[in-house]
């Protein structure tokens, strides 16, 4: 029996997850080594942080030497676990009766901002995402 489409994607997640700690642990294992002096790992940090480097996905990205002191920090603390992103929460914030009620609001009044649309509500989100949840209805100030 093969896996459903969600649990394809959720191994695509998984992969994509793994390849990224696998990419932070190419770029710091040097540097990671305990036998290395404080300068000399500084050292190896600002060169690396120097270059470019090609992402799991082969896009090209440049780093800083905190991220890369962050890495290592978090594979000292942790192991190669540590460098593995963590899954995005995938579940709104905000309940969907807020929303709906949210955007009824804005439809009845197309002027009232996102921000007075929460608050009457009783809620409180950012009006960015307000205002991306009710982008369907007649677009108002704000």
């Amino acid at each position: 029996m093969g896996m459903s489409k969600e649990e394809e994607q959720q191994q695509a997640r998984l992969e994509q997850a793994r390849a990224i700690g696998l990419f932070r642990y190419m770029l710091i294992r040097e540097a990671a080594d305990p036998v290395l002096s404080t300068r000399q790992r500084g050292k190896l940090v600002r060169a690396i942080a120097a270059r470019e480097h090609s992402d799991p996905s082969g896009r090209p990205v440049r780093l800083t030497r905190w991220t890369l002191d962050r890495w290592i920090r978090a594979w000292q603390q942790g192991g190669f676990d540590a460098l593995v992103p963590s899954p995005r929460q995938r579940q709104p914030r905000t309940p969907p009766e807020v929303m709906e009620l949210a955007a009824a609001l804005k439809k009845e009044n197309p002027a009232r901002t996102a921000v007075r649309c929460s608050g009457s509500c009783g809620r409180r989100p950012g009006g960015r995402r307000m205002r991306r949840r009710s982008s369907g209805c007649s677009a108002g100030p704000g």
